[in-house]
């Protein structure tokens, strides 16, 4: 309940006073400690569980540690979903990723896409946790008759993100850049790849919203996705960030490596069709989130 977003969840429940929310964090409650998972859902006795913690990192931290990308996102959803299950936790939501959908997907990513070719080679043990994931979420329902369901959003950003410069996603690492640049006052600012892939990012308020809202109104065995509509080349978000911390110095794309999936935009008419709608714009999103790192990140 602590990371980018279940802080979110947390925050939109306590503003709209309907729920009271149970959370532990790491240092009290390992996840991987399948006995610990299962005494603490049998002593709280939820009504409902966000299932927002994972393992995650950018395309580095993936490329270092593809052996626990894979397996600590597999035990974590498995001892979970196994307490939930043991429990007889009505609602369930079970947050996975855009990363699911195949590399070279038609583009807008529709749903049904899902498992139709070949992964994104650099996050794939991640992209496989989370399809076991939501495929466990679908043998909950098919064999026990779990009102259980599972959300993919796009790319996330917010409060409370992760601005580690070695395991950070593309938007904090590029506001984490551009802070430790204009803080020593380098010239320069290398950012690896080509700038041209396109990507869709949602604020994690948005995404809290869009998570309660299909706790309540969705009830499906496919994933439903959660974007905004709305694609930013690479190059062009590290304008957009370079312009809102105020790096003065030149900016260098590092051809030789990796861009990832040259597209990932998800259709999300689904959810839109059902009533929900994004309200954070990207610019407006990204000033906030630095601001928040500014107040709240000291080295």
């Amino acid at each position: 309940h602590s990371g980018l977003v279940g802080s979110a969840v947390v925050r939109l429940i306590e503003k709209s006073g309907k729920h009271h929310w149970i959370g532990k964090r790491r240092s009290e409650l390992d996840l991987l400690d399948r006995q610990s998972v299962m005494n603490f859902i049998e002593v709280e006795k939820p009504d409902a569980i966000v299932m927002a913690a994972a393992k995650v990192g950018g395309i580095k931290a993936n490329a270092d540690q593809p052996v626990e990308f894979l397996t600590e996102n597999l035990q974590i959803q498995s001892n979970i979903l196994d307490a939930a299950h043991a429990m007889s936790v009505k609602h369930f939501l079970f947050l996975g990723s855009s990363c699911i959908y195949p590399k070279m997907s038609a583009q807008p990513i529709k749903e049904e896409y899902l498992l139709t070719g070949p992964l994104e080679p650099t996050n794939e043990p991640y992209a496989i946790a989370k399809i076991a994931g939501l495929k466990l979420i679908q043998a909950y329902r098919k064999e026990y008759g779990h009102t259980w369901i599972s959300a993919m959003p796009t790319n996330v950003y917010g409060p409370f993100d992760n601005f580690d410069p070695t395991t950070s996603h593309v938007l904090p690492a590029l506001i984490r850049k551009f802070h430790d640049a204009k803080k020593t006052n380098s010239e320069v600012v290398t950012l690896w790849g080509s700038g041209q892939p396109l990507r869709e990012f949602i604020h994690s308020d948005d995404l809290a919203s869009a998570l309660l809202f299909l706790l309540e109104n969705f009830d499906s065995d496919l994933p439903i996705n959660v974007g905004t509509g709305q694609e930013i080349t690479i190059r062009e978000l590290a304008q957009i960030v370079n312009e809102i911390v105020g790096f003065t110095g030149e900016i260098l794309w590092d051809t030789k490596m990796p861009d990832g999936t040259p597209r990932k935009a998800l259709d999300s008419t689904e959810i839109k069709r059902l009533g929900w709608t994004n309200v954070i714009d990207l610019k407006s999103g990204i000033e906030q989130t630095y601001k928040w790192f500014s107040s709240n990140f000291h080295e």
